[in-house]
């Protein structure tokens, strides 16, 4: 069953309740970020990295480490590339399935995946790749506390193309172009499910985004904003 006219819907209702999480850019600045979950893949990321070296897109990567532990060389391309990482757990379980301690080694295993492939100290993957996506988006809020605990950063979504069902990618662009709009965190896939499609994809969208007046950004320039925008309200 797919969900995709759903999720416009829940993101209007989730936003304002899970305030610590980051949904989404400024509203006020044509700014948005493209983000890619489940990788990296053996055949499909590099496939996605060439369009987006072509086009000059920074994007955000949330990885499962065992993927990562997969394919070493490709994580370290994505990295030197300059994208921005982030961690997706250790294997595509639910977030809720996972006991406190599951899920803070989860995080730490795929921390310290992507410390050995990407040839980085692990202090600096730990001190830098803290932003965190839940598997389906589903969380609790008691996992959005154990989180913040362990001072990670939530990161949810505001456009859903539902790609992993493999719609097409006409569909798929179709969908992102409707619902598009200043600050939007886009989701898409480079893993196993809906990888197949990816690079053609961004190959269509990015032109007729950019075409819009949109600039790609990643992650980290959306929590900055957020943040600045959050100390200009108080």
């Amino acid at each position: 069953m797919q969900f995709a006219l759903v999720y416009p819907f829940l993101y209007k209702v989730l936003k304002p309740t899970f305030k610590n999480c980051l949904w989404a850019g400024d509203e006020t600045i044509r700014e948005i970020a493209l983000t890619f979950d489940d990788g990296p893949h053996s055949q499909y990321t590099p496939e996605l990295l060439k369009v987006l070296e072509e086009h000059r897109v920074p994007a955000s990567f949330f990885w499962l480490g065992m993927c990562v532990e997969r394919s070493p060389k490709i994580a370290q391309a994505v990295y030197q590339q300059g994208h921005w990482l982030g961690l997706h757990g250790y294997s595509h379980r639910s977030f809720t399935r996972l006991s406190y301690n599951e899920l803070n080694r989860s995080l730490e295993q795929t921390q310290r995946a992507i410390a050995r492939a990407c040839d980085l100290p692990l202090a600096q993957v730990q001190q830098q790749v803290r932003d965190v996506r839940p598997p389906n988006g589903i969380f609790t809020p008691q996992i959005l506390n154990w989180l913040l605990e362990w001072s990670y950063r939530p990161v949810m979504w505001s456009v859903v193309p539902e790609d992993w069902v493999q719609p097409g990618v006409q569909i798929s662009v179709q969908r992102v172009l409707q619902q598009v709009t200043n600050g939007s965190l886009i989701v898409l896939h480079d893993g196993a499910c809906g990888g197949q499609d990816v690079a053609a994809t961004v190959a269509k969208l990015i032109p007729q985004l950019r075409q819009r007046g949109y600039e790609f950004v990643t992650i980290e320039r959306l929590w900055k904003k957020s943040a600045l925008r959050m100390s200009m309200t108080h």
